[in-house]
C-alpha cells in the first residue's frame, strides 16, 4: 500500500500546532470536529489513553484535509485522560492508578457501547455522510476493532499501534480493516492478523519496524525527522485505505 504516487496529506507541523477544527457536544460527549461538515465521508478517530493530544488532533486535521471528510474525536474521558507520568507503570502506585483508569473511564466494553450509540447521532448531525469509518490509536484501536464485527455501523476501520492486540479480535471482523503496528506489538498477534487477512478477511497489516508504540498518537515525536516522516506516512496510509473503502 504505497503512497508514492497518490495525493498526500498536508505538511506536518512539528511544534506549536494550531487546530483547524472546533469542539462541539455531540451524543453527550465533548467532541473535536474537523473538516467538511457537509462531507460524504465521515471518520471517527478514537484516541489513546492520553486523550486529546496535539499530535492526535493534527492527525485528524490531516485526514480531514486529504479526504475532504468530517473527522470526529469524541472525548470519552471527560477531559481527564491518563497522565504521561504514570507510564511506564514502574511502581505499585502507578500500576494501581492505571488499573483504576482502565476499569472505569477507559473500560473497553463500556466505551464500545458508547461509540455504537454515538454513531446514531452522527448520522443525524452529519446527514450528508454516506459512509462512516473509524480508527483507533493504541487503546482506541481495541475499541475500534470490537466495534467492527457483525452489525457494525462502519464501512471500514483500522488500528494504529494497537493496544491489547489480540488476533482473536480479527475473527469477528465484518468490514475491511487496516492495522499499522509498531515494533512493540506482539509478534504472534501480528502474525494472526496477517494470516486472517491472507485467507479469510479483507484487510491490510504493516509493521513500522523502527517506530515505537505510540508514534502516531500522543507519544509522536514530530520534532525528529525520521519519526515525523513515519507519522506522515502512516496518516497517508490511513487516508489511502479510507479513500478506497469509503468513497
Amino acid at each position: 500500500m504505497s503512497c508514492e504516487a497518490c495525493r498526500t496529506i498536508p505538511p506536518v507541523v512539528a511544534t506549536g500546532y494550531t487546530p483547524k477544527g472546533q469542539f462541539e457536544t455531540i451524543a453527550g460527549l465533548n467532541t473535536y470536529v474537523t473538516g467538511n461538515a457537509d462531507a460524504q465521508i465521515g471518520l471517527v478517530d478514537i484516541y489513546d489513553v492520553f486523550g486529546m493530544a496535539s499530535q492526535t488532533i493534527q492527525g485528524a486535521d490531516l485526514l480531514a484535509a486529504r479526504l475532504n471528510a468530517v473527522v470526529l474525536i469524541p472525548d470519552f474521558f471527560d477531559g481527564e485522560p491518563l497522565k504521561h507520568e504514570y507510564v511506564p507503570a514502574d511502581t505499585d502506585e502507578k500500576k494501581q492508578i492505571i488499573a483504576d483508569f482502565m476499569a472505569h473511564k477507559a473500560n473497553i466494553s463500556r466505551n464500545v457501547d458508547v461509540v455504537i450509540e454515538a454513531v446514531k447521532e452522527y448520522h443525524t448531525r452529519f446527514s450528508s455522510v454516506r459512509k462512516w469509518g473509524a480508527f483507533g490509536l493504541c487503546w482506541g484501536g481495541k475499541v475500534t476493532v470490537l466495534t467492527s464485527g457483525p452489525n457494525t455501523p462502519f464501512a471500514a476501520s483500522g488500528q494504529v499501534h494497537p493496544g491489547r492486540m489480540d488476533a482473536a479480535d480479527a475473527q469477528a471482523l465484518s468490514i475491511p480493516h487496516i492495522v499499522l503496528a509498531s515494533k512493540d506489538e506482539p509478534a504472534d498477534a501480528i502474525a494472526g492478523y496477517a494470516d486472517l487477512f491472507a485467507k479469510e478477511k479483507e484487510g491490510y497489516i504493516e509493521t513500522y519496524s523502527t517506530m515505537w508504540h505510540g508514534w502516531m498518537g500522543a507519544r509522536a515525536n514530530l520534532e525528529q525527522e525520521e519519526s515525523q516522516a513515519q507519522y506522515a506516512r502512516g496518516y497517508n496510509q490511513l487516508a489511502d485505505f479510507f479513500e478506497k473503502h469509503l468513497s
